[in-house]
């Protein structure tokens, strides 16, 4: 082997073709201090994400009373402006994945940070319900664009053998977010500190400056060389790579050994969107289903039922609304136990097992809750203790769905894949969820509010059920060989589709 094709990237041929270990030479890296700067620089936005959604479901009922500086409903803050902020990430997900396949995974990554900042800027400055909910909805729209660009990136930039664990741990730091939103709010709503119309406002206020700190570790985050070789930078991925191999050389001491293989592929400025629903529907039509089924279940769960915890807490057991954030900062942490701790299983145990029997375990723990629920047995804390517990298996599963369907489907579609499934599999669970349970809960009937953790519940269950059939062995596997890249070159295509097996 050349000195040229063991290190990267191959001249390209007049053609566009072009050979590179660039995929191999980064799964065979070990874990070192640039990939902390990765996790550091794209994980964190994903506590920005837990801080707003928490705040706002905790201050709901702050934002309801009279001298707010608001003409709103508790209704209206967990029903409406929460279903215009999952739409706004629906939308802001299909715009901006459908740019990060073509522009890049870190310009797009830094604009959606941007749309975010901005529009909490502006939350913070409602004095009308109608600017609430815009700014609510462009919120969305720019956190939407988030996940499709920073899973992608996640995905493509971190070794074959901690994937799994890194992308559960990254996307259940939104808990973390969650934990400081839910104590903030305790601070920002005590009158004796901050008048009523001003506490929330910080709130917003303070999640923005905390961006701007995400802004300034990001710039460091580089682009995905498998993006780059793709589209015509082969020198610049074979540059990036080099460096980040000479630095963990360094960190190490020893020398890295040989990377496990090549691939050819015709280099391609982008993909149009019949390519792209040809290639999921078509080609992947059971690992559509899976994404499908993953999404919806954990999106009803989480939009519906989180929304309006605090509500529930305040309806049905007259916790007053300045501290509902201690009970929420509760579930939050089984949240973000449950990555931590389940993280490994995924890349060791393997993907089909631990999808489907977080899936399966959190909705049947969440049917025996809303059963005591149902009895009247249940008090505030122990309604939050048996949440922790559900949550703890609920987050993994659901933190594994944006795992799937972003190693699951060729390198060419994966952001626009994820921002397709997310978009999807969120306006079926987090636009009407929303809807729905606040009616539920605002009736102060517990029959009803049992009725929607059953709906939650169920849907859970039956993606298990669904992921214990269709879920993808990924585990261990470069993202090349768990699915072909559509630009590969013909003598090095294996034609597989669903169940590709592994290059040797």
């Amino acid at each position: 082997m050349t000195e040229d094709t063991r290190r990267g990237t191959s001249v390209p041929a007049a053609t566009g073709t072009v050979t590179t270990a660039v995929p191999a030479r980064l799964d065979r890296l070990p874990w070192s201090r640039w990939h902390w700067m990765i996790v550091i620089g794209l994980g964190t936005v994903w506590i920005l994400d837990g801080l707003e959604v928490t705040i706002v479901g905790n201050i709901a009922g702050r934002l309801a009373e009279s001298g707010s500086g608001l003409d709103i409903t508790a209704a209206q803050v967990t029903g409406t402006a929460a279903a215009l902020y999952v739409a706004g990430a629906c939308s802001g997900a299909l715009f901006f994945g459908r740019l990060t396949d073509r522009y890049g995974r870190k310009k797009l990554f830094m604009v959606t940070l941007a749309v975010y900042l901005g529009a909490t800027a502006l939350t913070a400055l409602s004095m009308e319900s109608w600017w609430f909910f815009l700014f609510r909805f462009l919120t969305g729209f720019g956190i939407g664009g988030e996940y499709a660009a920073i899973n992608s990136a996640i995905d493509e930039l971190i070794p074959s053998l901690y994937r799994g664990r890194v992308d559960l741990i990254i996307n259940g730091s939104y808990w973390l977010g969650a934990i400081g939103g839910a104590l903030l709010s305790i601070v920002m709503l005590d009158t004796d500190i901050f008048a009523l119309d001003m506490g929330w406002r910080l709130s917003f206020a303070l999640g923005v400056v905390l961006g701007l700190v995400i802004l300034l570790v990001r710039r460091h985050v580089p682009e995905s060389p498998r993006w780059q070789f793709i589209h015509g930078r082969g020198e610049e991925a074979e540059e990036l790579v080099s460096t980040v191999e000479r630095e963990v050389e360094e960190e190490h001491g020893r020398p890295l050994p040989e990377p496990a293989g090549e691939i050819t592929i015709h280099q391609r400025r982008g993909i149009g969107f019949g390519l792209i629903a040809k290639t999921v529907f078509r080609r992947y039509p059971r690992r559509a289903v899976l994404g499908l089924s993953l999404f919806i279940g954990q999106a009803f769960l989480y939009n519906a039922i989180t929304f309006g915890f605090g509500t529930i807490l305040s309806t049905f057991f007259d916790v007053p609304t300045g501290r509902t954030g201690y009970y929420f900062a509760v579930i939050a942490a089984g949240n973000f136990l449950g990555p931590l701790f389940l993280g490994r299983l995924f890349d060791t145990v393997g993907r089909r097992v631990m999808i489907s029997s977080t899936y399966l375990l959190s909705g049947l723990l969440l049917f025996g809750t809303a059963w005591l629920f149902g009895s009247g047995v249940l008090s505030a804390t122990t309604l939050t203790a048996c949440w922790c517990v559900v949550l703890f298996f609920a987050s993994a599963g659901a933190s594994s769905a944006y795992l799937t369907v972003s190693e699951v489907f060729p390198m060419e579609t994966r952001a626009m894949a994820i921002a397709f499934f997310y978009a999807i599999g969120t306006a079926a669970g987090g636009i009407s969820g929303p809807l729905i349970f606040a009616k539920l809960t605002e009736s102060g009937i517990p029959s009803e509010t049992v009725l929607a953790f059953q709906i939650g519940a169920g849907l859970m269950c039956a993606a298990g059920i669904v992921a214990a059939f269709l879920a993808v062995k990924a585990e261990r596997r470069s993202l090349e060989d768990i699915a072909e890249p559509l630009s590969t070159a013909p003598a090095e295509a294996s034609g597989t589709p669903d169940a590709a097996p592994p290059r040797a």
